[in-house]
């Protein structure tokens, strides 16, 4: 999952790394946004979801489930301060995908009787990224434990690159979402590249 920087203020910018990640291999996109308000997150989805269109590459939007229904988005994330999940899907539909983020064990044991359709393990090392509201990262261990306990998927964030993305998913991750890995790098296209390939050697050895 590439989900796309909000650093990114330059629109022209936000497009070409969002086109260079599609070309390199992403397998769904997640459009979050903290710093725009509504009528330019709008616009932004519009775009975005016009690209993962062409791509044929499903779209999630972070936390905002009228600017997610505005486009007809795949689906939404959201977070433990956000609107329920069970409400969520009430007003999505049972057809869209709902991710909901833990942060713990305990959060993940509840997440068990919830209407979602995986959880986004965050954060698993330190970020810069997302910084508010965060809990102590969880680590590989952290990882494993939530794995024995969760039969949902489980997609892991927060400080993933290509240098530990195999020990993510060999710790029991099914998948990884990624950012500054991918928008601070000199090649998006090829970094997405690379990343899919370790996925996917490292996930049919498990």
């Amino acid at each position: 999952m590439f989900v796309t920087d909000d650093r990114v203020s330059d629109d022209d910018e936000f497009i070409q790394i969002l086109e260079a990640t599609l070309r390199g291999g992403a397998t769904i996109v997640q459009l979050r946004e903290k710093k725009l308000n509504t009528k330019r997150f709008y616009r932004r989805a519009v775009e975005t979801k016009a690209v993962c269109d062409r791509y044929e590459v499903p779209l999630l939007v972070n936390d905002r489930i009228d600017i997610a229904l505005s486009v007809n988005a795949d689906g939404v994330h959201l977070g433990q301060s956000d609107m329920p999940p069970s409400v969520a899907r009430k007003l999505i539909g049972d057809d869209k995908i709902i991710g909901w983020s833990v942060g713990s064990f305990e959060q993940a044991e509840e997440a068990n009787g919830l209407e979602v359709d995986y959880l986004g393990l965050s954060p698993v090392f330190a970020t810069n990224t997302k910084t508010l509201d965060l809990e102590p990262p969880l680590g590989l261990e952290g990882i494993e434990e939530i794995r024995k306990i969760s039969g949902k998927p489980l997609v892991s964030i927060g400080g993933i690159d290509e240098g530990n993305a195999a020990a993510v998913i060999e710790s029991g991750s099914d998948g990884i979402a990624v950012i500054s890995a991918i928008s601070r790098s000199c090649d998006p296209e090829r970094t997405t590249t690379n990343l899919k390939e370790i996925l996917c050697r490292t996930g049919s050895k498990r």
